[in-house]
């Protein structure tokens, strides 16, 4: 029945928000730990769960298509549509992963928005560090430090 492949491809497709979820939040912990280490890791398992949901959003409007088709809604029917017409217990449940998907898409917001602005205070951070460096020495070709050339300097003679 294309509403069971429905609710199945809705299913899939919640559990890989969850796991973005969690995804966002243990790359929140390594950032409000200073620990850098794990920072790419994180990033890249993000950048997989994001990959995964493409694929199964795909999945997920054919199976709206040919669940809307069924219940004779044009095949572009959006959840709420197809859950109005749909017959019990289907109705309430299509409804539940709508409302699902809407909470998990504002706390999935809230968190990334939170990550990048973490992303961004710990770059203004490093910024201003490097910048206060003073007296930097570098390595030489045969592994002894060579101190940086001295910088310019203006001079007011006018004292």
């Amino acid at each position: 029945m294309p509403l069971n492949g429905l609710s199945d491809a809705l299913w899939q497709q919640r559990n890989l928000l969850e796991l973005l979820l969690f995804k966002l939040e243990e790359e929140q912990l390594i950032l409000t730990s200073g620990r850098s280490r794990w920072l790419g890791h994180a990033t890249r398992e993000v950048e997989t769960v994001l990959d995964e949901i493409r694929t199964a959003e795909l999945g997920r409007a054919l199976a709206a298509e040919l669940a809307a088709v069924t219940l004779g809604l044009p095949g572009e029917a959006s959840l709420a549509e197809i859950a109005a017409a749909a017959p019990a217990p289907w109705d309430d449940l299509l409804r539940a992963h709508r409302d699902a998907f809407a909470s998990l898409a504002a706390e999935i917001g809230q968190l990334s928005d939170g990550n990048r602005e973490l992303l961004a205070l710990s770059h203004r951070a490093t910024q201003e560090t490097l910048a206060t460096l003073q007296d930097v020495h570098t390595y030489t070709g045969a592994g002894t430090t060579a101190a940086a050339a001295p910088a310019a300097r203006l001079v007011d003679r006018t004292l």
